[in-house]
Formats: structure tokens, C-alpha cells, sequence
């Protein structure tokens, strides 16, 4: 597997990392702000890792089911990781709108990647 990474792909890490570290900074203090923060750039590492490697595979190799299930768990971890933190801080009628779009969104990617013939 070719590990190179185009210049928009580095610039993207930069900008993901200098973006993570300023919202650490700002969260120090709170544990749970900066476990997300943490989380959730593991989560997009991840993700660009299983899409990479997808790319690469052109979509015909035997490891495409685990793959596709890696990127749906990890899509869904982020969607939900979202919502639980900006639900609360909306009114609750709003609130409960981002939970069912959410839920949509997690259902919707489920029927594409794996119930879509």
C-alpha cells in the first residue's frame, strides 16, 4: 500500500491539528470537552485510513464489507458524538430535531453502504 499523502491531505492534518490543539486549550480543564476533542480526531484519522484504503482496493477486494462497516461505525461515532453535544445546549423541541436527524443520517448510511442492492 502507498503511503503517500497528497499536499491538500497534509494541509488538512495541519489544520485538523493546530484546530484540535486550540480547542484543547481552550477546554483544559474539563476533561470531558477534551476527550472529545481527542476522540473525535482519532475518529477522522480513522476514517481517512479505511476511505484511503477503499480507494486504493477500487471497491473489488474481499475486505470491502469490513471496511464499509468500519466507516459506517465510525461516521456513526461522530454523528452521535455531535449531537450529544449540541442537542443539550438547543431548545428542547431542537434538540430532539438534531437526535432524529442524527438517527436518520446513521439509518440512511446503514441502507446505502449495506441494504442498497
Amino acid at each position: 500500500m502507498d503511503q503517500h499523502f497528497s499536499g491538500l491531505t497534509k494541509l488538512g492534518f495541519g489544520v485538523l491539528a493546530c484546530n484540535s490543539v486550540l480547542a484543547i486549550y481552550n477546554s483544559w480543564g474539563d476533561a470531558t470537552s477534551v476527550s472529545l476533542v481527542l476522540l473525535a480526531d482519532a475518529a477522522l484519522v480513522l476514517l481517512l485510513l479505511c476511505l484511503r484504503e477503499f480507494e486504493q482496493d477500487g471497491g473489488r477486494g474481499r475486505e470491502d464489507a469490513k471496511i464499509k462497516a468500519a466507516v459506517w461505525a465510525l461516521t456513526t461515532l461522530l454523528t452521535a458524538m455531535f449531537a450529544s453535544r449540541v442537542a443539550p445546549v438547543m431548545p428542547p423541541a431542537v434538540g430532539a430535531v438534531v437526535w432524529v436527524m442524527a438517527v436518520a443520517t446513521t439509518a440512511g448510511g446503514f441502507w446505502a453502504f449495506f441494504l442498497n442492492p
